[in-house]
């Protein structure tokens, strides 16, 4: 007869995500996973398979929690560019907080371009925020609020690839204050 799970899988993936985003994939054992989980070796291996399909839950949770949370903020009402500030600037913030940065930017630092199935997490994360901007400003554009000739994709690329460029840089520069001019002459794009 198999055991049964003993442990709260949603929980581990929400602990494991936590101590993945402060030292990354490398820095963390697997040691260090089933202490900071409270579960065996075995039961980790049963339950995920591996530390890297631990690894992927992690991605999976970050993109179905704080990266839904920041794709959701975009659909309040309100003027686009003053949406789109706050979402920006929200997303600084988690990611100055400790000086830890984005998840799926360290992922990206730490385990591309040769971990395939990290690649394809981050990547479908960065197209869904890139199609949620795409349509803010698509809308925004439609009602008057943005004036910019371009292309509301292309757009929304740059302001994505902005948001983790400034994500890298909190890093080194944990300080919001010095960030949020950034953030200002990133919307300058959308005069």
């Amino acid at each position: 007869m198999a055991r049964l799970r003993e442990f709260d899988t949603e929980l581990a993936v929400a602990r494991a995500m936590e101590l993945f985003w402060l030292r990354g994939y490398e820095a963390t054992s697997v040691r260090d996973l089933t202490e900071a989980l409270g579960v065996g070796q075995g039961s980790l291996y049963a339950a995920f398979g591996s530390k890297d399909g631990l690894y992927r839950a992690a991605l999976t949770r970050y993109r179905e929690t704080l990266a839904a949370d920041a794709l959701a903020s975009l659909e309040e009402s309100g003027d686009a560019r003053t949406v789109i500030r706050a979402m920006l600037l929200e997303r600084v913030a988690i990611a100055t907080d400790g000086a830890r940065g984005c998840l799926l930017v360290n992922a990206i630092a730490e385990r591309l371009p040769a971990d395939t199935a990290t690649a394809r997490a981050v990547h479908e994360t960065l197209d869904a925020s890139r199609d949620a901007l795409a349509e803010v400003l698509r809308a925004a554009g439609k009602r008057g609020e943005i004036r910019t000739g371009r292309d509301p994709v292309t757009l929304a690329a740059f302001l994505v690839t902005f948001l983790n460029g400034l994500l890298v840089v909190s890093k080194v520069t944990p300080e919001v204050r010095e960030l949020e001019p950034l953030v200002e002459i990133a919307l300058s794009t959308l005069d």
